[in-house]
């Protein structure tokens, strides 16, 4: 996601439905197109309607069993639409009714966004990333651009403003120390860069020496962004620990965490490592999940 260039057009992609607790979504997608001046997309799918023949009952036809969510489709994006030019007065920004499963609707819209923003209810993360119902594993199996879950409700965050990213030495843990570094910028915020080391089930003879080594990776790998950015106060640091738990607890009031994830495009279950799926499953922040190709 990087800073817009004038000619830069990729809009802010949110998904909507008519659950309250999913505003939050609407109200971050909002403020972020606003921040980088590009517009913002509100998409709603309307799945497809299914049979019912119950009691040996002819179905009605496809158009007349299609009008009634059609018709509750329309007017919720044209309620969200109202909404976001109250909060932001002359922002651009559209709708669309889609039909078709959400999650391969708002991944096909990724082609062309800057980010997928989706809700999530606080207390249901769980059960909204992983069941079967879920949008934020398909929508990620496809994505082409970061996709962003945001909690509800609103969590409170602590100033000096931050955002935490997970450092390994990786091509995932490389796109998502970007993203961190341009959230950052745009919100004048500092990046708190994590190592998690974790000791194995054999204590190491020489601990020292080898968190020595993490720490000289971590300082590498973000050395290149502070130059980028200098504008960015930058924290990194070694934590003892698993990683997921460990970047959820320092997540805590941060403005987003930051993880890389693996974009195959097949079964979205395969998708995400363990520590990706932690952090989704522990976080009460928004979690920025950057997609690289594998």
């Amino acid at each position: 996601m990087n800073t817009p260039a004038p000619s830069d057009r990729r809009p802010v992609v949110v998904g909507v439905d008519a659950d309250p607790a999913h505003r939050m979504a609407l109200v971050w997608a909002s403020d972020e197109a606003v921040r980088r001046r590009v517009p913002l997309r509100a998409v709603h799918a309307e799945g497809v309607p299914t049979r019912d023949h119950r009691g040996g009952r002819v179905p009605p036809p496809w158009e007349e069993r299609n009008e009634e969510p059609h018709r509750r489709g329309k007017q919720l994006l044209a309620e969200m639409v109202d909404f976001v030019a109250a909060r932001h007065p002359g922002i651009e920004a559209d709708a669309l009714l889609a039909q078709g499963e959400p999650g391969r609707v708002l991944g096909e819209q990724s082609r062309d966004a800057t980010a997928v923003v989706l809700g999530s209810r606080h207390l249901g993360r769980v059960r909204e990333v992983f069941s079967s119902a879920s949008v934020v594993l398909p929508v990620l199996a496809h994505a082409r651009c970061p996709v962003v879950v945001i909690p509800a409700p609103e969590h409170v965050t602590q100033e000096p403003a931050y955002y935490v990213v997970g450092v390994d030495g990786s091509e995932h843990s490389a796109a998502a120390i970007d993203l961190a570094f341009q959230e950052a910028a745009l919100r004048g915020a500092e990046v708190r860069a994590l190592y998690v080391w974790q000791p194995g089930h054999l204590r190491m003879f020489d601990e020292y020496a080898s968190q020595q080594e993490c720490r000289r990776l971590l300082s590498e790998t973000v050395a290149g962004r502070r130059a980028r950015y200098p504008e960015v106060e930058l924290r990194h640091e070694l934590v003892v620990g698993h990683p997921a738990q460990a970047l959820a607890d320092a997540s805590a009031h941060a403005l987003g965490v930051v993880v890389g994830t693996r974009r195959r495009g097949g079964f979205a279950g395969m998708l995400l490592g363990s520590v990706s799926q932690g952090v989704l499953h522990h976080a009460r922040c928004p979690v920025f999940a950057v997609p690289t190709q594998e």
